[in-house]
C-alpha cells in the first residue's frame, strides 16, 4: 500500500455536502452556525438585561443553572461552561459524522424562517388548552403560571422582568432547555429503549417522546410555581410536539421553533399590556 492510500485510509474524505435544505438544515455544523449568534447575544444579554442588582447576580434559566451544578459535580466551575458544552457538543457531533465544513448562507437563512413557522402552532396547541381547560382559570400570558414565566430564573412575576430581559431569557430558554431534554436526554433515552432493550422503533421512539415530554413539563415546578393541571398539560404537548419535530428536523431547528415561541410570547404580553 502506497503513502497516499494510507494517508486516505486514516484520514477519509468528508461527506458532500447535501443539496437538498432540508437535510443540510438537519446537520450539527448547520445548528451551531444558526444557534452561535443567540447563545452569545444570550450571554450578553444576561450580563446587560438580566442583571438582577438587588441580589447581584445574572437571572439565567433552570436548564442551563442545572448545567452549571451538573459540571460542578466533576469539579468544573465557570459562567460559561454551559455554552461551551452546546458548542463542543455539535462540534464532536460534525466531526463523528465526517461532515464538510460548509454552511451556506441559505440555509441558515431558511432554518431561521423555518424555525419561527415552527414556533406559531404551539400558539394554537396554547389556545385549545386554555379553552378546554379554562376551569382553571388560568390566563395563558399574563400570570405566573404562564408556560414562558417558569421558564426564568428566578422563577417570579413577569412584571418583574424587563421586556428586554424577558427576550434574552427566552432564547436561552429554546437552546439550553432544548439541549438538555431533546439533544441529550432523547439520546440517553434512545440508548436505553434501542441499543439496551432492543424496542421496536415506533415504540421506542413512541416512550423516548412521552417520558421526554412529562419531565420537561416537571421541570418547571422546580421552582416557586405551584404546579397546575392546565400549564403542566400545556407543557406536556409542547413537549411532545418538540420531540417530534427534532426527530424530524434536527436540533437547530427545534431550538430555533422553542425561542421563536417564547419571543411571541413576550410580544403578545408587550402588545396586551400597552
Amino acid at each position: 500500500m502506497t503513502r497516499a492510500a494510507t494517508a486516505q485510509t486514516l484520514s477519509p474524505r468528508p461527506r458532500p455536502l447535501p443539496t437538498n435544505y432540508l437535510q443540510r438544515a438537519e446537520l450539527p455544523l448547520a445548528s451551531l452556525a444558526a444557534l452561535l449568534p443567540l447563545i452569545i447575544l444570550y450571554e450578553l444579554g444576561t450580563r446587560v438585561f438580566a442583571f438582577d442588582p438587588a441580589h447581584q447576580v445574572e437571572q439565567r434559566i433552570i436548564a442551563f443553572t442545572l448545567m452549571q451544578r451538573f459540571f460542578e459535580l466533576f469539579g468544573a466551575t465557570g459562567k460559561y461552561l454551559p455554552a461551551m458544552a452546546v458548542v463542543c457538543i455539535l462540534l464532536t457531533w460534525h466531526i463523528a459524522r465526517n461532515d464538510p465544513w460548509k454552511v451556506r448562507p441559505s440555509t441558515l437563512f431558511g432554518m431561521l424562517l423555518e424555525g419561527t413557522a415552527w414556533g406559531i402552532p404551539l400558539l394554537a396547541v396554547g389556545t385549545l388548552t386554555a379553552r378546554y381547560l379554562s376551569h382553571y382559570h388560568l390566563p395563558l400570558f399574563a400570570s405566573e403560571s404562564s408556560p414562558l414565566a417558569s421558564c426564568l430564573l428566578p422563577l417570579a412575576s413577569p412584571s418583574s422582568h424587563s421586556n428586554s430581559a424577558l427576550f434574552v431569557l427566552s432564547i436561552g430558554a429554546g437552546i439550553y432547555e432544548e439541549l438538555v431534554f431533546r439533544l441529550i436526554g432523547l439520546t440517553l433515552l434512545h440508548v436505553v429503549f434501542v441499543d439496551i432493550l432492543a424496542f421496536e422503533k415506533f415504540w421506542a421512539y413512541l416512550y423516548m417522546v412521552a417520558i421526554s415530554a412529562v419531565a420537561f413539563a416537571l421541570y418547571h415546578y422546580l421552582g416557586s410555581e405551584p404546579f397546575a393541571w392546565r400549564s403542566f398539560a400545556f407543557r406536556t404537548l409542547a413537549g411532545v410536539y418538540f420531540g417530534v419535530l427534532f426527530l424530524g428536523r434536527g436540533f437547530g431547528i427545534t431550538a430555533l421553533s422553542h425561542s421563536s415561541y417564547d419571543i411571541i410570547v413576550v410580544l403578545l404580553r408587550f402588545a396586551t399590556a400597552a
